[in-house]
């Protein structure tokens, strides 16, 4: 088989990652002790990744949150929203469920901070 070419196919069907990711295993010696189907696997898993965190990494940025940076994990506590009911925001189930979310409190209590964050 000749890997020129088809790296140069893949490369024109639009599939970087993937191509990335076959370089990559082309320079571990261990990768060829899986199987074919684990191998492309791999290389297929990588091409989704990709595109699921770039599709992620536009619909934040075309969000426009005032705080894209924000993160639950850097969520402080307050009197009215504790550690464990931060947890159960973070799951978003709250979206499964089809419930919305309401935020309130005095000014400079972090609600416009846990609005980006839960974002």
């Amino acid at each position: 088989m000749l890997i020129e070419p088809t790296k140069e196919k893949l490369g024109s069907l639009k599939l970087p990652a993937m191509l990335r990711a076959w370089e990559a295993q082309e320079q571990d010696a261990k990768i060829h002790e899986l199987g074919f189907d684990e191998r492309l696997g791999m290389l297929v898993d990588a091409e989704w990744i990709e595109r699921q965190n770039k599709r992620l990494a536009r619909a934040l940025r075309e969000a426009k949150l005032r705080i894209p940076n924000a993160c639950m994990e850097d969520t402080e506590p307050r009197k009215a929203l504790t550690r464990k009911q931060l947890r159960e925001l973070a799951t978003c189930t709250w979206i499964d469920a089809h419930h919305n979310i309401a935020i309130t409190g005095p000014t400079g209590v972090g609600k416009t901070y846990v609005a980006c964050a839960l974002a």
